[in-house]
């Protein structure tokens, strides 16, 4: 087995299609598809199979993907020690906390673990995850709930664990005198909006915008409400553009009758999440992060 071998091969189990490994990896597609291919011949078996939707692994394929990411970091290690290289640490987050938020979790760190160096990567929630699961990034910030990586509606790949580093805060708002209707909502995906289709269902008047940030100033000039986090809302409502509102229960248009209430909006977990399989080489890290 050759580390190129590996890496793509981890890059694959990840991405899940040989596409998305070659974007992650910076190399043509080909390439990786045939460093795949001399691994599994190397060893005399199928580590992935290879369907419509993409690349499964198969079960020596897991059982290689359990070791692979470790004999990477082991390399790292060992190239470190020759070198005298730093130790380098692979942050990414949702590009709304990489600015809001992820800065703290950082100095943290860096004032904890000053012989690392730091670097910080902003994706959407799909490629961060990718990510984490190649081992392209050591850990991300997201935002979920619930007590599993995914209960806000996403689902995570295999072998992923977490640990919730604090709470963000979600507030329903509108304009003092602007309309209540509709509900202003960011792309699919976005994690604001999951949660507010958890919140509302699709039993309320909306109207999709582009970002959280379009959702905010539209909501400030009186086109409707919006379900938007505190760190995005702390000038507005002190000042008193934006005004927070109750979360009465709606009608539903079907039967005009109310709809079950929800009492509180939800507050979403701010979260660290990583390999499982790496955890033992990022423990310090991740303690430093976290604590």
């Amino acid at each position: 087995m050759e580390l190129r071998q590996l890496r793509g091969f981890v890059a694959v189990a990840g991405a899940g299609t040989v596409t998305g490994a070659a974007n992650t990896l910076g190399l043509a597609p080909a390439s990786v598809s045939e460093q795949v291919r001399r691994l599994e011949d190397s060893l005399g078996v199928a580590l992935f199979e290879r369907t419509p939707q993409g690349m499964r692994l198969t079960g020596p394929g897991a059982t290689l993907l359990t070791r692979a990411q470790g004999l990477l970091d082991h390399a790292d290690e060992v190239r470190r020690a020759v070198t005298g290289g730093r130790r380098r640490v692979r942050i990414g987050a949702l590009e709304m906390l990489a600015a809001a938020k992820l800065a703290a979790v950082v100095r943290r760190l860096a004032e904890r673990r000053p012989d690392l160096e730091v670097e910080v990567r902003s994706l959407t929630r799909q490629a961060l995850l990718a990510e984490v699961a190649s081992g392209e990034l050591d850990a991300a910030l997201l935002l979920d709930s619930g007590t599993r990586i995914g209960g806000l509606g996403f689902t995570p790949p295999p072998d992923m664990d977490f640990l919730d580093v604090g709470e963000v805060r979600l507030y329903l708002v509108a304009a003092p005198d602007g309309e209540r209707e509709p509900l202003l909502v960011s792309p699919p995906g976005c994690s604001i909006r999951l949660a507010a289709d958890q919140l509302f269902g699709a039993r309320v008047p909306r109207r999709e915008l582009t970002s959280i940030a379009t959702a905010r100033e539209w909501t400030r000039q009186g086109f409707g409400r919006a379900l938007l986090p505190d760190f995005v809302l702390e000038a507005d409502l002190a000042s008193g553009a934006l005004v927070p509102l109750d979360f009465a229960p709606e009608t539903d248009p079907a039967s005009g009758a109310p709809a079950p209430p929800d009492s509180d909006a939800p507050t979403l977990a701010l979260r660290l999440v990583w390999l499982r399989s790496r955890e033992t080489v990022l423990r310090d890290v991740l303690y430093a992060m976290s604590a």
